[in-house]
């Protein structure tokens, strides 16, 4: 399984629904609360060119939010991703 890593915040319900999407697939992830470290929140910018979280990559791939996580899903792309 590739290597996830998600940006998420404190109070954020699209990051609770993407983590528990991923839980559901059995992945594991690497979370970065960009609340707690500023300099993650740069980064994340830096990396994706938003501002809004989650902020998901699967491997080098950058997913986006949980809409973006959830369309591949339906449309049973992510279950690829995650293999």
């Amino acid at each position: 399984m590739p290597e996830i890593l998600i940006y998420t915040t404190n109070i954020c319900p699209y990051c609770i629904m993407a983590k528990r999407l991923l839980d559901k697939k059995g992945a594991s992830y690497t979370e970065i609360n960009v609340d707690t470290n500023a300099g993650m929140r740069n980064e994340m910018i830096l990396k994706t060119k938003r501002r809004t979280v989650p902020q998901i990559f699967i491997g080098d791939f950058h997913v986006g939010g949980y809409d973006d996580l959830y369309a591949l899903d339906q449309q049973k792309k992510l279950d690829l991703l995650l293999k």
